[in-house]
């Protein structure tokens, strides 16, 4: 069989690392020595597998659909991850249904997989498995980045921009504190004017902000305020004292407060006396609320239930071409828990064999891991280095005042991020198997958590965890099971294959 040699890293730092292009190249040529392949071409570039955009991996598909089109081919790589680190990526699904289609098949040389048309239901639960550990590592890592951030609002600080009447100062960089914030001396107290005015209820948006403008304030890049800037800074409660996230909610901030709580309530009821905002009252609750769409038209499901009925979902037909036809919640329900019924054929045996085939594949993570602490180590230390030339041009009067806290706040912004990287990075416990184990629990109790959930939103949230693309036709509900449960479906199919 004739193969092609596919090698492929993401960063100038794996080019050193035992995972180097020429270690690739010289592992996949040995393996197809050893199979007899006729290698035809070779494909080594520097790309990363994370970017939607994948001009030399687009290169190599083209010309493995081309040859394919004659004969069947080997496309062989190191390991799973050098393909890709997603399994959403779209020209990972090309290659795999062209290897079940017979056109090609996909070698794996380090992990020993071969994906093919041949493949039991467990090895294409094992490469889905591999796919999903190499995205989860990079994964956890941004989780853990996050966590450090939400550390940050918890201790009172605030990362996003600076609110205009206040200024972000930099502070002591030997004690790696990245910024304060302070009360902008010529639009702080402007600010405070501007809520002072409005709590007496005797100016409108418009007109408060005729009168700020008046008063000269100005936005940090000099511009008029609008209307819309009015009404965001009026409705802010950053300025007295509460910092709101959109992810992680509200919180007391640290720094100086402009105005009261008091006076900033006394605003906000100028506000909803003048909007007069009209409130529905609260709607009743049904477990696919929100998660069905009509297949024929794509509209939304609605549900409606009458005193000592059952429910009802039927088209909203917002769009006028559907018929009004109603479907009971029960049979709705119908399919959902045949598919939960199938998570309860993997025995336990199945599950302990399987993590343990999962456990030979951390290898790449562990070379993965090497290689991004190589990574944030260059970044730091070619940030610290701009740093000190920046200094030198400052020092030189090659460039003015401004433009030098300019750059070396942006410098240190990036630092302050390396550093958290670096820190998560370096406590990583590799908790890969800990995960699929999870996954594969809750899937085996997939019936028993959703009957015994105690509210009807409980088990609408466990559907829109388990449920992916849910629509309803002919009185019928089709959907497809969302990852990482649709793998472990492959297991609920052939309940038998231990000691294949």
């Amino acid at each position: 069989m004739k193969a092609i040699n596919v090698s492929r890293v993401s960063t100038e730092e794996q080019k050193e690392a035992g995972n180097s292009l020429p270690a690739q190249v010289e592992r996949i040529d040995s393996y197809c020595k050893k199979k007899s392949f006729e290698i035809i071409k070779s494909f080594s570039f520097d790309e990363s597998a994370y970017k939607e955009k994948r001009d030399e991996f687009d290169k190599l598909l083209e010309y493995v659909q081309e040859v394919s089109k004659k004969e069947k081919i080997a496309v062989c790589f190191d390991k799973v991850d050098r393909l890709s680190r997603s399994i959403f990526d779209k020209r990972v699904a090309t290659l795999y249904e062209m290897a079940v289609a017979d056109r090609i098949e996909l070698h794996f040389v380090s992990e020993g997989q071969v994906i093919n048309n041949q493949m039991s239901a467990v090895e294409k639960f094992q490469f889905g498995m591999s796919l999903g550990l190499a995205k989860y590592y990079s994964d956890a890592i941004g989780d853990n980045v996050r966590r450090a951030f939400e550390q940050k609002r918890r201790n009172g600080e605030w990362t996003g921009g600076v609110r205009l009447g206040y200024l972000n100062i930099s502070l002591d960089q030997e004690k790696r504190l990245r910024k304060d914030i302070i009360i902008d001396p010529e639009r702080g107290h402007l600010i405070q004017k501007m809520f002072e005015l409005y709590a007496t209820d005797q100016y409108s948006l418009e007109t408060i902000r005729g009168k700020m403008n008046e008063l000269g304030l100005r936005t940090l890049k000099g511009n008029k305020l609008s209307k819309s800037g009015v009404e965001n800074i009026l409705k802010d409660s950053f300025y007295c004292g509460t910092a709101i996230s959109k992810k992680y909610g509200s919180y007391s901030h640290k720094y100086p407060r402009l105005i009261t709580r008091e006076l900033f309530d006394k605003c906000q009821e100028v506000r909803t006396k003048r909007n007069k905002n009209v409130y529905k009252a609260l709607s009743k609750d049904f477990i696919f609320k929100g998660l069905l769409k009509c297949q024929n038209c794509g509209c939304s499901m609605t549900a409606e239930r009458h005193e000592g009925k059952p429910t009802y979902y039927s088209c909203t037909n917002s769009k006028g071409i559907c018929k009004r036809v109603y479907i009971n919640e029960k049979d709705l329900l119908k399919p959902v828990y045949k598919v939960l019924e199938r998570f309860e054929s993997i025995t336990e045996e199945a599950t302990n064999e399987l993590l343990d085939e999962l456990r030979k594949n951390t290898e790449a993570e562990v070379v993965f891991h090497k290689s991004q602490i190589n990574r944030i180590q260059t970044d730091y230390n070619n940030l610290k280095a701009k740093q000190n030339r920046l200094l030198d041009a400052y020092i030189d009067q090659s460039i003015t005042k401004d433009i030098y806290d300019k750059k070396h706040q942006e410098y240190q912004d990036q630092i302050q991020v390396l550093e958290i990287e670096m820190s998560e990075h370096s406590k990583a416990d590799y908790d890969y198997q800990t995960t699929v184990a999870t996954v594969l629990s809750v899937a085996r109790r997939a019936k028993i958590i959703f009957e015994k959930s105690s509210d009807i939103a409980g088990k609408r949230q466990f559907l829109s965890y388990l449920l992916q693309n849910p629509v309803v036709n002919e009185k019928k509900l089709y959907f497809s099971i969302a990852s990482p449960f649709n793998l472990v479906l492959e297991l609920a199919d052939n309940p038998n294959w231990l000691g294949r």
